[in-house]
């Protein structure tokens, strides 16, 4: 896949999204409440869009269309959304930028930012259960999203990250850390896409194998952008890590030592895609993306 033909999948999945996370805000999130303000105001705010655009691929590469999964793809956005502006909370990482503008509480107070998030999270299943799709679907979707959201998945990572602030990891635990924290929601985003298009067995195994390789890839990534990067490159408070005194990849093997490591990951990552052939082209320009990021 050349960059050009690339940038134009990215660009058609992200341009869905966009489109339909603001019609399900105005079914669900209405304008003119301060909870659904704040959670618009954080939820329509940019961002990547990893996740939603890796359900998507997942789905048009089971079923040749992207558009069966669109609701999964904006339920997991909010539900990542909601955990966003928890953990900018000041009892969480006390960050007050995100995304290149004041951080949810910094704008709206911390009462309604927490209830914004709650109303995210909510929102997140009425959409799963309200979805263009069979029943059985929508219960499987249901399934992935709280598995990954809840403690035996993300909750779980952010209870690890919080406890890893005053105890040293070490590197098993912090793979575990961010297999929850990071990783189970992009494991989720390719299962969403797999439950959209009713597949199971070789190749949604191949796309959770190279999802949990990607995770650890962005998350790596972001820990090297805490150290290299600056606030207004990444739109959100750097050296953070370092002024929580938080174990990192960085801490653990340094800046040239954790670019190896993620590396290492990528190339894991693009092996677990190889069964699935040409179709998996964007997939595997995504990987090299995510590894070279900037931002």
């Amino acid at each position: 896949m050349t960059e050009q033909e690339y940038k134009a999948t990215f660009s058609r999945y992200l341009t869905a999204t966009e489109q339909r996370l603001e019609a399900l805000c105005d079914a669900y999130l209405p304008a003119g409440r301060a909870i659904c303000d704040a959670a618009r105001y954080s939820l329509l705010g940019g961002g990547k869009r990893i996740r939603a655009v890796l359900t998507l691929a997942a789905c048009e590469l089971c079923t040749g269309s992207a558009e069966p999964a669109l609701d999964y793809a904006c339920a997991l956005e909010m539900l990542h959304c909601y955990s966003l502006i928890h953990d900018d909370l000041p009892c969480m990482d006390n960050d007050d930028f995100r995304r290149g503008r004041p951080s949810c509480h910094k704008q709206y107070g911390e009462a309604t930012a927490l209830l914004a998030a709650d109303a995210l999270v909510t929102a997140a299943f009425e959409v799963v259960a309200n979805a263009p799709l069979s029943p059985e679907s929508r219960a499987e979707a249901a399934a992935v999203l709280s598995k990954a959201g809840g403690a035996r998945g993300m909750l779980y990572g952010q209870e690890l990250d919080k406890h890893f602030e005053t105890v040293k990891a070490s590197e098993s635990e912090l793979l575990q850390l961010h297999a929850h924290k990071t990783g189970a929601l992009i494991v989720a985003a390719t299962d969403l896409g797999c439950a959209a298009a009713g597949k199971t067995g070789a190749k949604r195994e191949a796309l959770r194998r190279y999802a949990a390789e990607i995770g650890l890839v962005f998350q790596i990534v972001d820990d090297m952008l805490d150290v290299t990067s600056t606030t207004q490159e990444l739109g959100k408070p750097v050296g953070s890590d370092a002024e929580n005194d938080k174990t990192t990849f960085i801490t653990l093997y340094g800046l040239q030592g954790a670019g190896e490591k993620a590396r290492t990951h990528n190339d894991t990552a693009l092996a677990a895609l190889e069964p699935l052939g040409e179709n998996a082209a964007f997939l595997q320009r995504l990987a090299q993306e995510l590894l070279t990021r900037k931002k």
